[in-house]
């Protein structure tokens, strides 16, 4: 009998030794992974596992859509869409000065980090009248920036019959001219993504305070009209989206080349300030306006590479993405540009806020990495397209009759849609989570913590059994 008890009480304490070996084991993965691991969801939880309650709910200000069906869209409908969308042929080549002088100030930017420079399409990738002239010291293919990447592989479907049909004409509301095309370059966006650089310090800090201070309104202010708040917003919401990329997809080890997210980074630069958040999906449904404003448009435009398959298939999910019925039923107008632009100094206000956003857009050339000025231009042109489509001097009813677009508007307007849905996407799955477990995950030393009331309670668990 007493042999028994003794076997009873051996085996329940090994028993209580694999369960807390599991429990710490467990713990030690959660907290080591939510660190290093490059995938974005932390502990492996799913999407749906997560209890923590809406932050933000209710209209999203000056919007026609309130957050809970922003969410739900993205995640249904927009942001798969989107994502399948900027891979193909068409959509992930974008031509873009990367050589300017910077209008305002000597360039001072340094970075440190072989990912802030540009991998430039090889010349034999695109037709004969849009290669750039030989410049010498210039690289023709970068291998050692394409090595490596499943991406890298050439796409030579493109013939002489690429990009018919579009016009090749400057946008009011941006400072580059397109028609140059002696000074432009083709990138393959898919081998050059939006992620940390390096690019930090004064250099950096000099656009976002030159982009608010000289070119935004002050913020927030009673004298203020709509259109004035307007441009405000949509250039936060930028800053949060880029922030938030640059947090998602952060260098963690460089000696390892280990990335993965920087949840610190993303709560003090984004989510810590509930206005940037707000400004995020203010600029994402103004965007999405533009794109489904422009609905007749974009379905009638030639998509034409040279690869039928997949011209096809872009063509396919533009349609789907522009007409596709949650979308439509759920949020029929994300964005009511009607309403501004009235009374007697509406246009002078117009003229105005367009010469604003105009150095706003000259102020890319100064950005002093190769990277982020390539992403910088591309989103601050796709922001300067849906100005220039919600805003057309033709008038709201018959703007469809004469509105053209360049291709390189289209490409920028739709690379940066998917960028605000991204950004969108990942605040709503991993930010309540970021916010609660800020404080234990976030730096070694919280780690370590952590670690030592782990310990704790097992040595006072093992000491009572």
């Amino acid at each position: 009998m007493v042999g028994s008890e003794n076997e009873e009480k051996k085996s329940s304490k090994q028993w209580k030794m694999v369960i807390i070996g599991a429990v710490i084991a467990l713990i030690f993965a959660f907290t080591t992974a939510s660190i290093a691991s490059p995938n974005i969801n932390l502990f492996g939880l799913s999407n749906d596992s997560c209890t923590c309650p809406q932050k933000y709910s209710g209209m999203v200000e000056d919007c026609c859509c309130d957050y809970e069906t922003v969410d739900r869209l993205n995640k249904e409908v927009l942001n798969p869409s989107l994502q399948e969308l900027v891979k193909t042929p068409f959509f992930r080549y974008f031509k873009v000065k990367l050589w300017c002088d910077c209008p305002f100030w000597p360039d001072d930017g340094m970075c440190r980090l072989r990912d802030c420079s540009v991998c430039e399409c090889p010349e034999g990738e695109f037709p004969e009248s849009f290669r750039k002239p030989f410049r010498p010291g210039l690289p023709i293919d970068n291998l050692q920036c394409q090595e490596g990447k499943p991406q890298a592989a050439v796409d030579r479907t493109l013939d002489s019959k690429a990009f018919r049909g579009w016009t090749e004409i400057d946008n009011p509301w941006t400072y580059d001219d397109e028609t140059d095309n002696a000074e432009m370059t083709y990138v393959n966006l898919q081998l050059n993504p939006e992620r940390y650089t390096g690019y930090t310090g004064p250099s950096a800090r000099r656009i976002w305070d030159a982009t608010y201070s000289e070119n935004c309104p002050k913020y927030p202010s009673e004298e203020l009209c709509q259109e004035e708040r307007i441009l405000y917003k949509l250039i936060s919401g930028l800053h949060s989206s880029i922030s938030i990329h640059i947090a998602a997809d952060y260098l963690l080890d460089e000696s390892k080349s280990l990335w993965g997210p920087n949840l610190t980074l993303m709560y003090d630069r984004v989510l810590r300030y509930p206005d940037r958040v707000r400004n995020l999906y203010f600029s994402f449904l103004f965007v999405l306006r533009a794109v489904t404003k422009a609905a007749e448009y974009l379905e009638q435009a030639e998509y034409t590479t040279g690869n039928p398959t997949e011209d096809l298939r872009t063509h396919s999910l533009i349609k789907e993405l522009l007409y596709n019925p949650k979308l439509q039923a759920a949020c029929p107008l994300p964005f009511d540009e009607a309403k501004l632009w009235k009374g007697q100094r509406g246009p002078e206000l117009k003229q105005k806020i367009q010469h604003q956003f105009k150095n706003i857009s000259a102020l890319m050339d100064c950005v002093g990495c190769e990277k982020c000025r390539l992403w910088g231009k591309l989103q601050i042109l796709g922001i300067g397209t849906a100005l220039k489509i919600l805003f057309s001097d033709n008038g709201r009813d018959n703007w469809g009759q004469t509105l053209e677009l360049q291709r390189n508007e289209v490409i920028a307007l739709m690379n940066l849609l998917n960028r605000l849905s991204e950004s969108v996407k990942f605040v709503h799955e991993m930010g309540p989570v970021a916010e609660m477990s800020i404080e234990q995950i976030s730096s070694p030393t919280a780690t370590n913590k952590l670690w030592q009331r782990v310990q704790a309670s097992v040595q006072a668990f093992l000491f009572k059994s």
